[in-house]
């Protein structure tokens, strides 16, 4: 290998493109740190040359570690201590050798004795003696400093491609450790700073509200809770009487469980009021959240209408939103309700019809989809009683979801608790407070970009209202008061009490189809009469207030006085809680973020037949057999098909709706059929024709087929 003897920059730092000042200005530490990374960590000139000095010696040995790795050989260190530093080739025979001392009266290193010429081959293999768990921390943390969710498959990836070195996954990932905690801190600290944090987030954002709780004699973690003052005067002035409660599950090292109160702004974007972290979900947790939530907003509660409390209904929740908001309309999220029901009954097009009665306006409209349930399955019934619909059906709900009928707010905290899980509680609430400066300030700039007088969403919906107005026949019977006749059936619209007898200007708060038609008849603007809520003003005022920034923990007290309002003081030391994440990988669930606004489409087969000429057999719903592979996939001369699974006498099938058993049974009849299904064991069973197969009834759109003859091997 050559002799490099060009010289570098003292200290071994490399310039970079982009060149600093004396008397530059940072907003924050972590800009001063992303602007000017840390150089004497990385080498671009690997060259050496005597009378070369390094900062220390630390420094020293990451520089000689980075050029082994680089040029591709082997350090073997003959002496390391406080005054200097030897080390060799470790190919036997090479010359290459340096030796680094102390200069005297300074703390700098310097090149002494070089020989700077290999006469080995290096490392031919990928594997580096010198690309050690540090190395890869080191060489990954810029990386981390922007992405905590880099995974240690794509680091060993990435330094396999930008250094042409192997590691294993657990190098990689002790070295992502490492180095997250050197960028963002361990976990430990985390919990140690919240008092702290607390404190600097009361001083810098006056009026908001911060709080932890500890526990125990050890001081251990139980409870974080955290509004904004910009949040609370958004909620309280201009958003919507509308609460959605939801939880996600931390997957950190010491677990925990994230809470959230979100409203939804005048465009239907979530609005985030109120966040906590406990050490575990629980009835106590929920009591404790919501009672804070009820602090949060007691001094206001009267000026505001009784709130709409949307969450998936769970005991805790219930019980917690009795005891602080007894007034207030609780509902369920209708993702949890439609699954539950989709679990119990799987029945499609039961589905289908339950949906059609979920939006159905009217009580009348909700009872005949009810019957046309209880045709289908008795079992309806009782599942009503144990659901009732007052609490998420639209026409029996009694408080105004304003066309929110599932959980907007479980996305979000998904991406937050997916986003954070790497982070120490510190940095996790930082992230989620960067978040939520950045909605406010776009927010905000798009909000004064609107010239109209409701936002774009209610504008768009009001224009559709208007649009189908001419399609109705106005009769006024009084000032107020207009009879609207269509084809199908008349409504009554009173436009000082804003109501119309479809129900849609009370459920949404925006003018239906025929109260446009009232109002255009009467020369009124149709957009005035839309609740206050809906306005650009509004829009404008919940994004009015700054969410200021916090100083870098560099700068914080960790010794100060109490903490305002209860919980602990910042001179007090928090634990971690005693819960700890088990050993090996987390498991993941993904989120199912459905859409609800239509029943599913069913889907056929590609070799089917019309539906008009030939029956289609779809796909089995009930499994009765001890193995689920014992299927096998036929198709018949008139292109029936389906997945078969027998138990030695009986086969289900789900039928479409509509479907005549009668033109089945002599369509399966009159073909050649020849199924085989090969079971684990000593046996197989074989029908051919259509000697074993007879249908045997039709059930809730299942069709039975006996099977009269098996055959043992």
């Amino acid at each position: 290998m050559a002799d490099h003897t060009l010289a570098v920059p003292d200290h071994s730092l490399v310039g970079t493109d982009h060149p600093l000042i004396i008397g530059q200005e940072f907003l924050d530490v972590e800009t001063c740190q992303r602007t000017v990374p840390d150089h004497s960590l990385v080498v671009t000139d690997h060259s050496l040359v005597i009378g070369q000095e390094f900062l220390d010696v630390e420094t020293c040995r990451r520089t000689l570690k980075e050029i082994a790795i680089a040029l591709h050989f082997e350090l073997r260190i003959v002496k390391s201590d406080r005054s200097r530093f030897i080390a060799k080739c470790s190919k036997e025979g090479c010359p290459w050798r340096v030796h680094v001392a102390k200069c005297p009266g300074v703390s700098t290193f310097s090149i002494r004795t070089l020989h700077g010429e290999h006469t080995c081959e290096g490392v031919r293999n990928l594997h580096h003696q010198q690309a050690s768990v540090g190395w890869v921390a080191r060489s990954v943390e810029a990386r981390l400093r922007d992405n905590p969710q880099y995974k240690p498959k794509e680091i060993l990836q990435d330094i396999r491609e930008q250094h042409g070195v192997a590691v294993s996954y657990m190098q990689a990932w002790r070295g992502k450790e490492r180095s997250m905690a050197a960028v963002h801190g361990t976990f430990e600290e985390g919990y140690r700073f919240l008092p702290a944090y607390c404190e600097q987030l009361r001083k810098t954002n006056p009026g908001s509200i911060a709080l932890v709780i500890a526990t125990g004699q050890e001081n251990c973690f139980q409870r974080l809770f955290i509004s904004y003052r910009a949040s609370i005067y958004g909620f309280i002035n201009a958003c919507r009487p509308l609460l959605e409660l939801d939880r996600a599950h931390l997957k950190g090292k010491y677990l925990g469980t994230l809470l959230c109160a979100a409203a939804v702004d005048a465009d239907d974007a979530l609005f985030p009021l109120a966040f906590a972290i406990v050490d575990v979900e629980s009835d106590e947790n929920w009591m404790w959240f919501l009672s804070e939530l009820r602090k949060l907003l007691g001094v206001n509660t009267d000026n505001m209408p009784r709130l709409t409390i949307l969450s998936d209904r769970q005991r805790g929740t219930v019980e917690a939103v009795e005891t602080h908001f007894p007034s207030a309309f609780h509902g369920f999220c209708l993702r949890h309700v439609s699954e539950n029901f989709r679990d119990e009954f799987k029945n499609t097009k039961l589905v289908n019809i339950f949906w059609n009665a979920v939006y159905a306006l009217t009580a009348v409209e909700f009872e005949s989809k009810i019957s046309e349930m209880d045709e289908i399955s008795h079992d309806v019934i009782q599942w009503f009683q144990r659901f009732p619909p007052r609490l998420w059906a639209v026409a029996y709900f009694e408080g105004v979801r304003y066309g929110h009928f599932t959980l907007g707010v479980t996305e979000l905290l998904y991406n937050w608790a997916l986003e954070g899980h790497e982070l120490p509680v510190v940095q996790l609430m930082e992230h989620i407070r960067h978040q939520l400066t950045s909605w406010f300030n776009d927010r905000r700039n798009m909000g004064m970009g609107w010239n109209s007088i409701l936002v774009p969403s209610a504008e768009k919906r009001i224009l559709e209202a208007i649009a189908d107005a001419p399609c109705y026949q106005v009769l006024r019977a009084n000032e107020v008061e207009f009879e609207i006749v269509s084809t199908e059936r008349t409504n009554i619209v009173d436009i000082r009490s804003r109501i119309c007898s479809c129900r849609r200007w009370q459920l949404f708060g925006l003018p239906c189809a025929h109260a446009a038609a009232a109002l255009i008849s009467c020369g009124q603007n149709v957009h005035l009469f839309a609740e206050h809520c809906f306005t650009v003003v509004n829009y404008r005022e919940a994004y009015s207030q700054m969410i200021n920034p916090i100083p870098d923990k560099s700068l914080w007290k960790e010794l100060g006085e109490g903490a305002e309002g209860g919980g602990a003081k910042a001179d007090i030391a928090i634990r971690p809680p005693k819960t700890r994440r088990p050993p090996g990988r987390p498991k993941k669930k993904v989120l199912r973020v459905e859409s609800f606004k239509r029943p599913k489409r069913v889907v056929q087969c590609g070799r089917c037949l019309p539906a008009v000429c030939v029956p289609k057999i779809l796909k089995v719903v009930y499994l009765v057999a001890s193995n689920n592979k014992a299927s096998r996939h036929f198709h018949s001369v008139v292109e029936l098909h389906t997945t078969m699974v027998a138990d030695l006498g009986k086969v289900i099938i789900q039928m479409p709706a509509g479907y005549n058993v009668e033109y089945a049974q002599d369509a399966i009849l009159n073909s050649s059929l020849l199924v085989e299904a090969n079971f684990p064991g000593s046996w197989k069973l074989i029908l051919t024709e259509t000697r074993g197969l007879v249908i045997h009834e039709l059930i809730d759109g299942l069709l039975i087929l006996h099977l009269l003859h098996v055959f043992h091997f």
